[in-house]
């Protein structure tokens, strides 16, 4: 099972997200708040005369708030129909990985246990496999 993932780094991570729903890599300047939603919701940005929901992945993951100043880096992608850009440190490449994702063996922080579905192997590496919906719905709710 041969599959195309996107390594990216969160809170000084390597992890990999499918390449299924991923539509592009951004840079982001401004971002325009939105009141009344969700912390993990940075806000709006204008992409090609189409707005995207722009998910702040460190808050997502209970990890605090990134900054959000100056140009950020973003992977464009499409959850249910609808887009969103989650902001990442950066993005380091673009890979085929053969083998199927192995079970989370891992003691994790909370926020990285409900967005991990698997562990997959790069460069002699495992690699948290992240689900971009679950980055999307953010912390569950107290």
């Amino acid at each position: 099972m041969t599959a195309l993932h996107l390594i990216v780094r969160i809170a000084g991570q390597q992890v990999a997200l499918p390449a299924g729903p991923v539509d592009s890599v951004i840079r982001i300047d401004t971002i325009s708040p939105v009141p009344c939603v969700p912390s993990h919701i940075a806000g709006l940005v204008a992409l090609r005369s189409r707005v995207l929901t722009i998910v702040d992945c460190l808050d997502s993951l209970g990890l605090g708030r990134s900054l959000r100043t100056g140009v950020q880096c973003a992977v464009a992608v499409t959850i249910d129909g609808h887009r969103y850009g989650l902001l990442v440190d950066a993005v380091l490449d673009v890979v085929t990985i053969a083998e199927a994702p192995r079970p989370v063996d891992l003691a994790l922080s909370p926020g990285w246990a409900r967005a991990a579905c698997g562990l997959v192997e790069h460069d002699g590496a495992a690699l948290l496999l992240l689900d971009p919906a679950a980055l999307v719905a953010g912390p569950a709710a107290a």
